[in-house]
């Protein structure tokens, strides 16, 4: 009996079915490498991290965004460009990143001006607490009530009687309609009883020389860009708005112990994502702006411009924001807050 022996399979003869998998897989590796492959197929970052800054270049927010960046950028073994987009209470840059693809490549450095702008501004395109997703808090800030060094006025309750004396006379600058500098003044104007010009900038950089200027009378902002003004003694703080005084103004008093009660509110700033950035993708950015927020060099750099350092987790920023969101709607309320 002769005995038939069948060839071994080769590539060439492999079955119809099995070739044509072995060909899509081809095909799906190819795909993966070519320059237009989706950014989940990629190892992430592989490319440039943009960080919007919502205001003009100058103020804490930016500070804050270049301090973090440089370090992030090390970190990630990619630049971190911050992008400057003010305007609006800080709610185009808001509008800008909430648009733009979650793919971890656009970020928002946002702050406590955004949950104040959802009640202020009844058509943003955009849901704070739905169209982002928080990766941490970078820092908060406290307020202070500032006037330039040549205004008469030596604390808070002869700069009241100057108003009070003449009402056209002053002003107030803000970072913008919505802000906490701008509900800070509304509520320290409603406080005294009389009216207080508002005038919103883009930011605090052209806000601060208005004010060592002369053109406004006086702001509410953090302390990070009137700092170095006051300690050369172009600038007078007066009060902080905070309930506790500042670790970097420990002589400033606060607007309760000058007999205004129910003042409490500092600026805390975060990083955020476009709503649905891949998990991984902000699990992994929230570990490492959270070793930078905590290395030795980041701290003293926050002390020297008046921060107290966070680096929290997303799920505690998330809290945040809801939290800030609901008291900031009844105070807009009750201080009839519009973008008028």
């Amino acid at each position: 009996m002769t005995r038939t022996t069948q060839p071994h399979p080769t590539a060439t003869a492999l079955p119809a079915r099995r070739r044509h998998l072995l060909a899509l897989a081809a095909l799906a590796a190819a795909a993966c490498a070519l320059p237009g492959a989706p950014a989940h197929a990629q190892a992430w970052p592989a490319k440039p991290v943009t960080l919007v800054v919502p205001f003009a270049a100058g103020g804490t927010t930016d500070v804050l965004a270049r301090a973090l960046g440089e370090k992030l950028g090390a970190a990630l073994g990619q630049p971190v460009i911050v992008e400057n987009r003010g305007g609006a209470g800080a709610t185009i840059g808001a509008d800008y990143v909430a648009k733009a693809p979650a793919d971890g490549y656009t970020l928002l450095m946002g702050a406590i001006h955004h949950t104040i702008a959802t009640s202020v501004y009844k058509k943003l395109s955009y849901d704070f607490q739905k169209s982002f997703a928080p990766i941490t808090t970078v820092a908060l800030v406290p307020n202070v009530l500032t006037v330039s060094a040549t205004t008469p006025a030596k604390d808070v309750k002869e700069l009241v009687a100057l108003v009070k004396a003449a009402p056209n006379k002053y002003s107030y600058g803000s970072n913008g309609a919505g802000t906490a500098q701008h509900l800070i003044g509304t509520q320290f104007s409603t406080a005294i009883g009389q009216p207080v010009l508002h005038v919103p900038y883009k930011g605090s950089g052209p806000l601060t020389t208005d004010l060592l200027g002369g053109q406004v009378s006086m702001s509410f902002d953090t302390v990070t860009p009137v700092l170095p003004h006051i300690k050369a003694g172009k600038l007078r703080a007066l009060a902080v708005t905070t309930g506790k005084r500042s670790s970097t103004l420990p002589d400033v008093p606060t607007l309760q112990e000058a007999g205004f009660a129910g003042f409490d509110i500092g600026t805390w700033f975060g990083v955020l994502a476009p709503a649905r950035t891949p998990a991984d993708v902000v699990a992994r950015l929230n570990a490492e702006m959270v070793k930078v927020i905590q290395s030795p060099d980041f701290q003293k750099r926050m002390q020297d411009i008046g921060a107290e350092p966070v680096g929290n987790a997303p799920a505690q920023m998330a809290e945040q924001i809801a939290a800030d969101t609901a008291r900031f709607a009844k105070l807009v309320a009750d201080n009839k807050i519009t973008t008028d």
